[in-house]
């Protein structure tokens, strides 16, 4: 089939279509572009003027692929391809002074604009990871999720656990980044309470006509941190005698969440699948504590206890044997 597009476009498209099937000959892109192969031919010399390493091998399985020359060649990407590499470069720790931040700038600027929002909106995706073994969802509903959580859009997803799938209303109000795991932090208008989804497990995404509001000052992935450390096997509950500034420092965000008792006192309120690992970390606790809720914790904390305390009073080796004479 033809394509009705200037030359320009044409020999871009050749560049493309090497990219994706290095290989390809002359007459496999006259096919796909609906040209001769002379002019298919043409083409690839007007890259080749452009001072765009296209290299050619004769033979049965020869044909024509990109070479690595002095300067990148130009890259071409579908949206698909643009959005999963942006969240793939996401998945990894960044920085401000991040060379691969400058280079997902270059990127989205040269993006069509309807594909550049959403990979633009994906860059701002709050992100702390990365965690192995984590699935990386399909961008095309992440893309959705993330623009319609600018635009304060309320959606109707479809949500799979196990062989079960639902819809539900849902306000989105951030898409986040942890640890590798994407999450929708949203408000579920059939639980009337705050929810967070794991992105990978949407299965659709449509737009609403209604708008939302968001929470003032929402710091989504604090918020998607403390959403997480709640809800496990085990509840927790911890009284510290220490401010709520103070406590903040000892403990992150990912260990429960921090209430103040008063000026001098903070609750800690958490959950877990493992006693003996959430003990060792209430070491960290520069201060007083008491473990008001969780048996299972109380236990671990006090075998705990009991290890270090036999630890510390073992008798020490002779001295004189390190004496000389």
């Amino acid at each position: 089939m033809a394509y009705d597009v200037s030359p320009t476009a044409r020999t871009l498209m050749v560049l493309e279509l090497i990219q994706n099937s290095p290989g390809i000959t002359a007459e496999q892109l006259g096919d796909k572009l609906g040209v001769s192969e002379r002019a298919a031919r043409r083409y690839v010399a007007i890259l080749r003027e452009a001072d765009i390493p296209i290299e050619s091998v004769r033979g049965p399985y020869g044909g024509y692929r990109v070479g690595r020359g002095l300067r990148l060649p130009p890259l071409m990407f579908s949206p698909t391809e643009a959005l999963g590499l942006l969240m793939a470069v996401l998945e990894g720790p960044r920085g401000a002074a991040d060379p691969v931040e400058d280079a997902l700038g270059k990127i989205v600027r040269v993006l069509p604009e309807a594909v550049a929002r959403s990979t633009d909106a994906i860059r701002r995706v709050p992100a702390r990871g990365p965690d192995p073994g984590a699935r990386t969802p399909d961008p095309e509903i992440t893309a959705a999720l993330v623009s319609h959580s600018a635009d304060a859009r309320r959606v109707t997803i479809g949500y799979r656990r196990h062989q079960d799938e639902w819809s539900m209303d849902v306000d989105p109000w951030a898409v986040v980044v942890r640890r590798g795991r994407w999450y929708l932090l949203c408000w579920s208008h059939a639980k009337d309470a705050r929810r967070v989804l794991r992105v990978d497990k949407i299965t659709k995404v449509e737009a609403q006509p209604a708008s939302f509001e968001p929470p003032a000052d929402l710091d989504p992935l604090a918020a998607v941190e403390e959403h997480l450390a709640l809800g496990w096997r085990y509840p927790i509950e911890v009284e510290i005698d220490a401010p709520l500034a103070d406590a903040a420092c000892w403990i992150p965000r990912s260990m429960g969440r921090l209430d103040p008792i008063d000026d001098n006192r903070t609750r800690l309120l958490a959950s877990t699948d493992e006693p003996d690992w959430y003990a060792s970390h209430l070491a960290e606790i520069r201060a007083p504590f008491r473990i008001i809720g969780g048996p299972e914790l109380l236990a671990a904390a006090q075998f705990l206890a009991r290890r270090l305390l036999a630890a510390s009073t073992e008798p020490l080796d002779d001295p004189s044997t390190d004496l000389p004479g």
